[in-house]
């Protein structure tokens, strides 16, 4: 049976940009006519996404695979770590749940999950045309080179040719590509069929010099300067830019609390593309303000991130937005903080009790099994009635919930809960069909005495989609696409 082509991106350091040059290559060559999906082996993110078969996967390989017009499919990211601590993660493979291990356990037994990659990888490999592979962090960490899987350990498995990509924009950018490019193996550097400068902001003109030395040194082209890229596409993970924003000027304005552990804020991309919804993300009571409406998102540690808001004061300033009024939404994690109590017994959140925010008539006890579902629910809320949803649960504990729900689910259900200007739900991109986004813009510009009549936005799909050409766009124009064709074609 015939065998898809594959490339690989691989980078100097982890946020050089890989998650977005793979999104790209996905389209343009999706737009070329080929069958096209994405593939990382491992991905350690917070931004986790419940498949259609109930399956857990990292988000990048979910905007890769919607950037190729294809549904998202486990396959495409085998392996999911999900860090609870500095030292220890959740371990998900094939988007089941496999175990709490420290890094160092996970050191130890990975190689044992290769024939787990290879399988998907390679079945993935005969409905395709082109895999397009995402590498991690660096392949010149050559602390882990001896166990690799998904870098140049990943590379060797399916004989991928190897596009290194390094970060201009926080400079050093030749150190980084030449540094790479010396630490690794004869072998590995042979793999290495272009050299890419990413996030360049400037005229390329000026950088000649230095690409051309690039090159004699290194022996390897340089295959593109790709511009620091105005798209608007969803981030992987902590380091994503838009957490770091303070808020574009707009009519409203939406503080989102960026918990230490925050998970899924890509929840919150269909409100930042409202054209009425200013929104930021706030670490402290003096970001925080006095916004128009306080969201608390989801965590992977709903406990310790609480006891975080409670020290440095956010909760208390929360409390004191709420019963002045002001709206609170808490999504998943945030919706448990919102309760009166957490409890711990099975240990999955480090054990113990805990005092909630006492701003929801809900308690919560957390389980040693995960919950994962698909659904679709109406909004019961009387604020935001009526509004659609499609979305996904991906949470440990249950919560009794002691007054109005927030939504109906298909199945008849409820879920979440509402008191007075206080709502939370377990639903995981509850904004993404656009009706609860613009019951939400209508409802605060109604409590500000402003009309949000003429802000109405396109809908998230088709903006999705207008970043994804702009994206390939961008990336066509800068790259050397017949040299990437090239190394292609030298596959299988």
């Amino acid at each position: 049976m015939k065998r898809a082509k594959c490339i690989m991106i691989q980078g100097t350091m982890s946020g050089a940009g890989k998650s977005l040059l793979c999104a790209g290559l996905c389209r343009i060559f999706t737009q070329d006519g080929f069958r096209v999906a994405p593939f990382k082996s491992q991905n350690m993110a917070l931004n986790s996404y419940v498949t259609r078969d109930l399956l857990e996967m990292g988000r990048a390989q979910v905007v890769q695979a919607q950037a190729c017009g294809k549904e998202p499919d486990v396959r495409m990211n085998p392996i999911l770590l999900k860090p609870s601590s500095d030292i220890g993660s959740q371990v998900i493979v094939n988007g089941e749940v496999r175990g709490q291990m420290s890094a160092a356990e996970y050191f130890r037994m990975k190689r044992k999950l290769i024939p787990d990659i290879l399988k998907a990888y390679d079945s993935l490999a005969q409905e395709n045309d082109i895999i397009v592979i995402e590498g991690a962090g660096s392949p010149a960490e050559i602390n882990l080179r001896s166990d690799d899987i998904v870098n140049m350990g990943m590379a060797e498995l399916v004989d991928a040719p190897v596009l290194l990509a390094g970060d201009i924009d926080r400079g050093g950018v030749f150190a980084q590509l030449y540094g790479t490019v010396a630490l690794l193996e004869e072998q590995e550097r042979k793999r290495i069929g272009g050299l890419i400068v990413n996030k360049f902001r400037g005229d390329e003109s000026i950088l000649r010099p230095g690409l051309t030395m690039l090159e004699e040194k290194t022996g390897i082209p340089v295959l593109g300067v790709v511009p620091y890229l105005s798209v608007d596409v969803d981030d992987e993970d902590s380091l994503a830019p838009r957490l770091n924003n303070g808020g574009i000027q707009k009519p409203l304005d939406i503080a989102v609390i960026r918990l230490p552990r925050i998970s899924n804020f890509t929840d919150f991309s269909p409100l930042e593309e409202h054209p009425a919804l200013g929104v930021r993300y706030v670490q402290s009571s003096r970001e925080l303000g006095n916004p128009d409406m306080v969201i608390l998102p989801g965590t992977k540690s709903t406990m310790a991130d609480l006891l975080w808001m409670r020290q440095n004061g956010l909760e208390a300033s929360v409390c004191k937005l709420a019963h002045a009024g002001v709206p609170i939404l808490g999504i998943c994690g945030g919706y448990q903080m919102l309760g009166n109590t957490l409890s711990d017994p099975f240990g999955s959140e480090g054990g113990g009790e805990l005092c909630g925010m006492g701003l929801l008539p809900i308690d919560t006890v957390f389980a040693a099994q995960k919950s994962r579902t698909r659904v679709q629910a109406t909004v019961s809320a009387e604020e935001f009635a009526g509004a659609q949803l499609d979305g996904y649960e991906i949470h440990t504990g249950k919560t009794t919930v002691h007054g109005k729900e927030f939504c109906k689910l298909e199945n008849g259900q409820s879920d979440g809960c509402v008191h007075k200007n206080v709502f939370g739900t377990y639903l995981h991109g509850l904004f993404d069909t656009g009706h609860l986004t613009q019951k939400v813009a209508e409802y605060l510009c109604q409590r500000k005495g402003i009309s949000c009549e003429q802000m109405r936005p396109i809908s998230h799909k088709e903006y999705q989609e207008q970043q994804f050409d702009l994206l390939a766009q961008g990336m066509r124009n800068a790259l050397d696409m017949q040299a990437i064709y090239a190394l292609l074609n030298k596959t299988n």
